[in-house]
């Protein structure tokens, strides 16, 4: 088995305790400081999302229970939210357009303003970090927008009991084990990353550094165009 395909498997396994992590609540519970510290930059988060005022057609990667889903609907005109596991979807918000599929293997038929994900790209293996954003190009009309929401390089809040390469174990609530991706990154190393691809992102860390968070625009200069075509592979289109 595919370490992305192990990953798939365990955020279906995942999707029943997700949102426990994020609200800290069962075994993701934290100390009265520690927790203090989380939902400050959790707020930091969600302010900066609402400043960078997402609006019209919004397209939300990786969307899982739809915790930020639920933020960009009252925000945009629509909003279509993609996972690759049913199980996730169930418990995401019937006001977005759901679509279950792979990302690696999906690209839209229509153009947005807006890409959004949260808590994806550090599970996108460098390998396949230029196909990413390419699929990111071209669902992005001309100057259209990118904001995401991950993990900051020295974030240490939920981890796999090792990392090494890129990599980490994690286990689920009743004892499964599964080995997915977790690259951590620095805000100006990734913007450096992807500027070259056609992007330019204003990214921080939030105040207490468990967050990389920010966005910016595709640029209008044809940078990333070339190796558009040639980074994604043909693949099915959905809404």
């Amino acid at each position: 088995m595919s370490l992305l395909d192990e990953q798939k498997r365990y955020y279906a396994a995942r999707a029943p305790e997700y949102d426990d992590w994020w609200f800290r609540r069962g075994r993701y519970a934290l100390e009265p400081e520690a927790e203090r510290r989380w939902l400050q930059d959790v707020a930091e988060a969600e302010a900066r999302l609402a400043a960078f005022a997402p609006r019209g057609d919004v397209l939300e990667l990786a969307a899982g229970t739809g915790i930020w889903t639920r933020r960009l609907v009252p925000l945009a005109d629509r909003v279509v939210a993609v996972d690759a596991n049913p199980e996730t979807l169930a418990r995401n918000t019937p006001a977005a357009e759901l679509v279950e599929a792979d990302i690696f293997g999906w690209r839209p038929a229509g153009r947005f303003d807006l890409c959004f994900f949260s808590f994806w790209h550090s599970h996108v293996p460098d390998e396949r970090l230029d196909e990413f954003w390419a699929l990111v190009r071209s669902a992005l009309r001309p100057g259209g927008r990118v904001f995401l929401v991950d993990n900051n390089v020295g974030d240490r809040a939920h981890t796999g009991t090792d990392q090494a390469d890129g990599e980490e174990t994690r286990t689920t609530a009743d004892g499964r084990a599964f080995r997915i991706v977790k690259r951590r990154w620095e805000p100006g190393e990734l913007a450096a990353r992807v500027r070259p691809l056609g992007f330019d992102l204003d990214l921080h860390a939030t105040a207490n550094g468990h967050f990389v968070v920010g966005g910016g625009s595709r640029r209008l200069d044809g940078a990333g165009e070339g190796a558009e075509a040639a980074a994604l592979p043909p693949t099915e289109q959905g809404p």
